[in-house]
């Protein structure tokens, strides 16, 4: 769990924007997200944890407690209700919206944080080392 405290450098992104296009993102948005390398960062306080993404085009606040139910509004405007939960060191992120539903695992392998985005049968793997 500690190794995925800091922050992260986005390296390599494959299949994002066939993920974006799954999720429903706008195809004008997508194009600007795709090319972005943002920096995420993870902390935790007692049992709030937070994960901020900062690029030149959004900035993203997300607080929350493991386990624990709350809404989110996405970078890309979307309302879910969202559950993270902790899981053989994996901070695994559920999101619901509209009957549709993704997943967002991240974990540190070999020092660097992966993170797959899934989404129905779409699957996007997104590489970052820390900083």
């Amino acid at each position: 769990m500690a190794e995925l405290l800091g922050c992260w450098k986005l390296i390599e992104s494959d299949r994002f924007d066939e993920y974006m296009k799954e999720v429903g993102v706008p195809v004008v948005t997508r194009t600007v997200a795709k090319t972005l390398k943002p920096d995420v960062t993870i902390t935790r306080d007692g049992d709030v944890w937070c994960i901020k993404t900062e690029s030149t085009f959004k900035n993203t606040n997300l607080q929350f407690e493991l386990n624990k139910l709350f809404k989110e509004t996405t970078a890309d405007g979307r309302e879910c209700e969202t559950i993270i939960t902790l899981e053989d060191g994996k901070l695994i992120q559920n999101q619901k919206w509209g009957g549709r539903e993704s997943t967002i695992t991240r974990e540190v392998k070999d020092g660097k944080m992966i993170t797959i985005c899934r989404i129905d049968k779409v699957e996007s793997r997104r590489v970052y080392e820390k900083k």
